[in-house]
């Protein structure tokens, strides 16, 4: 498999949807919004997205399956599968706000193969496959070295599923609120992995995530030096429910952080 093709051919797709993204913005109808769950939503433009990133794909490796937020497929028999999240940052998209993104990755049984992040607003195309560095436009990214938790800028992200979540990150934020150089929620998991990747952010957490959210993000990630893990610290991947994605060097003192709460996110 050539990755170093695939991945070229994943990026001109993912600049053209996020193209067609921005342009259907300027006329979007807010009315035509529909809801998956409480406060989740998805759009025309998510549905129309995905069904033409799914056809190009399907064009260049007939052979993979897919797992789309949207619908279309799931990992079955096949030897490859690519993740796809049409328009990463829904909620962002309907109102207006950066970031959102166009996120793709290639897998197959064991690991994932590629992954390109495209974010819209910024016009911000990320990317690395299992053999390369990572990238953002062209310029190789790397972790930040930052080591101190109290230095460290940080994104604890706040998922749909509020009355699971809240036990959790209500008294974690208590905690960092104040003992952190900045604390910010962007509302696009796969920006924020990326952002993590590019040195911008040293720390990223979320739970109750979906494979498309954060497959291509996560490769970038490891390519660029950042460690992801779930938060007892154990090493996860794209089919984590939890994350704890980082430069790695702060990863252990968040960990014992986390290690006071942890017991009261409610999975079921």
């Amino acid at each position: 498999m050539d990755l170093d093709f695939l991945t070229e051919e994943v990026k001109k797709l993912a600049r053209q949807t996020g193209e067609f993204l921005k342009k259907e913005r300027l006329s979007f109808d807010r009315s035509r919004v529909e809801q998956k769950a409480a406060h989740d939503y998805v759009s025309y433009v998510d549905k129309a997205s995905e069904k033409r990133i799914v056809e190009r794909l399907h064009e260049l490796l007939p052979e993979a399956g897919f797992i789309a937020e949207e619908g279309s497929g799931s990992l079955e028999e096949q030897e490859y599968c690519w993740v796809v999240d049409p328009l990463d940052g829904t909620s962002n998209y309907i109102h207006d706000c950066t970031p959102y993104c166009v996120s793709i990755a290639l897998r197959n049984r064991e690991e994932i193969l590629l992954g390109v992040v495209y974010e819209c607003g910024r016009e911000e195309l990320f990317w690395a496959h299992k053999n390369s560095r990572a990238y953002l436009n062209g310029k190789e990214i790397c972790v930040s070295d930052q080591s101190v938790l109290d230095q460290s800028f940080i994104m604890p992200e706040l998922p749909y599923k509020a009355e699971r979540y809240s036990p959790f990150i209500l008294p974690l934020m208590r905690d960092l609120y104040g003992h952190v150089s900045g604390i910010r929620m962007l509302g696009s998991a796969a920006a924020e992995l990326c952002y993590v990747a590019a040195g911008r952010f040293e720390i990223f957490i979320e739970a109750f995530l979906g494979p498309w959210d954060i497959a291509a993000g996560y490769v970038i990630l490891k390519q660029a030096g950042g460690r992801m893990t779930d938060f007892s610290g154990n090493s996860n991947g794209p089919d984590a429910k939890e994350v704890l994605a980082s430069n790695g060097k702060v990863h252990e003192e968040l960990l014992k952080v986390l290690q006071r709460h942890k017991k009261l996110l409610k999975h079921e």
